[in-house]
């Protein structure tokens, strides 16, 4: 197995035991006798979690690198994974989401700066091939998550269950990635704040835009479903499932895609499938068709993230790690906004309604897709003056 192979492996891994948490969450919300906008202050302990652990996430990644990031941190996310399903109350889920969350932003930034570092030195493009093993992996968690539900078995036995195996699985993987070359693993100067440079905002918000569309259709597209059709569970999973095998079908075609457009054009392309997505959730006459809408929504949002982290590398400001934090840091906001804003018009309007928040979401990555293409621009620019300051010393 190559070391890319490898690391595909460890993207698909990862989110297997989120997917199957993601088909409970109408079952969770019946059975602590949560409304819409009770659920969504639960949800948000996710969100929470990850934001506040994110700040401190690009120092760890520097001091300890990030090969020793997803060896520590992989055991302890599977672990976390399983706290939501013994949640008796809402706060005790909001905890238990908290922690999922900030074990999840360290484990997943480890994962990013692997393949930023492959990309980097090696000079093949793998980040949205990695982003699609991750939705895959996602996809095969919510069509466990959607059986269980679906024959009403345990839920946390069979998080037991995923938890066990996927470790077993992954641990070898790890272990034989190489570190990184010597040098590469110093510890960060210690900086005081610096606003990130205006580049390396844009794609942020950029990313901001279509990270609250996942973060929405994975909190909420299992109750749009069972609320507006009256779907079983096993069908409301299915929704999360068929979105997820969209955007993950998009992402193993990013890489190719990347080298014939340039991103900014790309993520603009990208931000219109996924408006019209939107437009036929809103329009639905049935469950058939909103499937086929959550499918178009998923190739639409595919690829933000994976063109992100890797614009986001290559901004001026800080090193690829920190730049990648406060990327995971801005995107990640989506998560926040999402359950808060769409559980309380969900009460008030209805779910359909309430998803069309997402259109101006959408808009923004739309607006500033262009950053994209300025970041790489910035990259190529600092590597040729590079260049000849090298050979204007080989000269002297």
């Amino acid at each position: 197995m190559t070391e890319a192979q490898r690391i595909c492996l460890i993207f698909y891994l990862q989110p297997i035991a989120l997917g199957a948490w993601l088909p409970h969450i109408p079952g969770v919300q019946t059975t602590l006798g949560l409304t819409n906008s009770e659920l969504a202050i639960a949800l948000v302990g996710a969100p929470v979690g990850t934001l506040t652990t994110l700040m401190i996430a690009g120092r760890i990644a520097g001091w300890i690198g990030a090969k020793w990031i997803t060896l520590v941190f992989y055991p302890v996310f599977l672990l976390a994974m399983l706290l939501p399903f013994m949640a008796t109350t809402q706060w005790l889920l909001m905890a238990a989401l908290a922690l999922v969350g900030g074990s999840m932003s360290i484990l997943e930034l480890g994962l990013n700066v692997l393949a930023d570092d492959y990309e980097t030195h090696t000079h093949h493009k793998i980040m949205s091939r990695a982003h699609g093993c991750w939705s895959f992996g996602l996809l095969s968690g919510t069509l466990i998550g959607s059986a269980v539900a679906g024959l009403a078995l345990s839920p946390l036995l069979a998080g037991i269950a995923i938890a066990i195996l996927v470790q077993a699985l992954v641990l070898p993987v790890i272990l034989r990635l190489p570190l990184p070359p010597e040098g590469q693993s110093a510890k960060p100067e210690q900086r005081g704040f610096r606003l990130p440079h205006p580049v390396l905002l844009g794609v942020c918000f950029f990313t901001f835009g279509t990270t609250l569309v996942e973060g929405a259709v994975a909190d909420w597209a299992a109750v749009y479903l069972r609320d507006a059709f009256a779907a079983n569970p096993g069908l409301a999973g299915l929704g999360i499932s068929i979105f997820s095998l969209c955007l993950a079908s998009t992402r193993l075609m990013g890489d190719r895609l990347r080298q014939v457009a340039a991103p900014g054009r790309l993520g603009q392309v990208l931000a219109l499938i996924g408006l019209i997505g939107l437009s036929l959730i809103w329009l639905a006459p049935n469950a058939p068709i909103a499937l086929l809408g959550l499918g178009v929504l998923g190739s639409g949002a595919a690829l933000a993230f994976p063109l992100g982290v890797t614009a986001a590398s290559a901004a001026p400001g800080g090193s690829a790690a920190s730049n990648v934090a406060v990327l995971s840091f801005v995107a990640l906001l989506g998560f926040l906004v999402g359950p808060l804003t769409i559980g309380p018009l969900a009460d008030a309007f209805g779910i359909r309604a309430a998803l069309m928040v997402l259109a101006p979401m959408i808009g923004i990555s739309l607006l500033l897709a262009p950053c994209l293409t300025r970041s790489e621009a910035a990259r190529a620019n600092r590597t040729a003056t590079s260049s000849v300051t090298a050979a204007r010393g080989e000269a002297l």
